[in-house]
């Protein structure tokens, strides 16, 4: 069926193609039974999810070989709108041939965005991402009755923004990382924010237990307290030797400190690491030289956004002078 074939046109312009194939012939609409088990020589899972935002719910049908916990075959029942039903046949599709293991991994973001026509246009409109993530759950759900444990078995942190799958802990670190002073930036960094937006304050069509608005304003709080105690204990020390009058020695001291507390434990939580190579005064700089280590080294970021960050919070530490150079 074409858009212009539909109610309104313009109306379906914020849904792709896909996405309008699927809710008028969805292909892994229907049921499996025990009996398509047997045949299969493969277990029936059955789960449920329902979204109380919408009062959408879907049923999803597993046959797993307990062999090699692989989905050999997925069908799904959907009460609900036709973004859901589209988003579950994507997400039953995406499900066959993956382990359980596998198909736990498939955010809502992968089900989105196998449903774009361009992929750098959204499939759907923002407030219906949520269909979306109601995919996302059911699998969940899927895998925990197939594992026979509880669904929070596979989620360890508290998410904040639905749409995009950020974690309370990535967004607090983003703004620390990079010193964040809006919420713009934070959707920027993350992606949270950037479809709903229910999680940007309150007032959205979901109410939510965090808001960015409140996250940033208490992670900026926190900075601020920290960054004052560090003031007056190195007051207390005696410490109040500038950073540009240092021996190579005790700015290498200084830096290393600031490496420890503020950047290493982030670049270690995504397998990375640095090492400080070399301290040079270049006329009015510092020159820092660095080489990245693990996960980090070859990692794109290492020249933009991370060395960014890691200046960044060398210059607000310890020196305005400090410039950080990658090797």
């Amino acid at each position: 069926m074409a858009k212009n074939d539909l109610i309104g046109g313009s109306i379906w312009d914020e849904y792709s193609q896909k996405v309008q194939d699927r809710m008028n012939h969805p292909r892994f609409m229907g049921e499996l039974t025990e009996d398509d088990a047997k045949k299969a020589n493969a277990k029936l899972i059955v789960a449920d999810f329902g979204a109380e935002s919408c009062g959408d719910a879907v049923r999803l049908y597993w046959l797993v070989d307990e062999k090699t916990d692989k989905i050999i075959d997925a069908k799904f029942k959907s009460f609900g709108c036709g973004t859901a039903i589209a988003s579950s046949d994507t997400m039953a599709e995406l499900c066959v041939g993956k382990s359980v293991d596998e198909a736990v991994k498939i955010t809502n973001l992968d089900v989105e965005k196998a449903m774009r026509d361009e992929p750098g246009t959204p499939a759907v409109p923002p407030q219906k991402m949520h269909c979306s993530v109601m995919a996302y759950d059911v699998i969940k759900q899927a895998a925990a009755n197939y594992k026979g444990v509880s669904p929070e078995h596979f989620e360890d942190e508290i998410i904040v923004c639905e749409c995009a799958r950020v974690s309370l802990g990535t967004i607090k670190e983003v703004i620390r990382l990079n010193d964040l002073k809006t919420v713009e930036e934070i959707t920027q960094y993350t992606k949270a924010g950037a479809f709903c937006k229910s999680c940007v304050k309150p007032g959205g069509h979901e109410d939510r237990e965090y808001y960015l608005v409140d996250i940033l304003r208490d992670t900026r709080a926190e900075m601020e307290t920290e960054r004052l105690k560090k003031q007056a204990n190195a007051k207390a020390l005696g410490d109040d030797i500038a950073f540009e009058e240092l021996s190579v020695v005790g700015q290498l001291k200084a830096v290393e400190a600031v490496i420890d507390a503020e950047i290493r434990p982030m670049l270690m939580m995504d397998g990375g690491n640095m090492e400080i190579i070399d301290i040079q005064k270049s006329n009015d700089n510092i020159d820092i030289y660095i080489r990245y280590l693990g996960a980090c080294s070859g990692c794109a970021s290492g020249a933009g956004g991370t060395l960014y960050a890691i200046e960044n919070v060398l210059q607000e530490q310890l020196s305005k002078k400090i410039r950080v150079m990658p090797l």
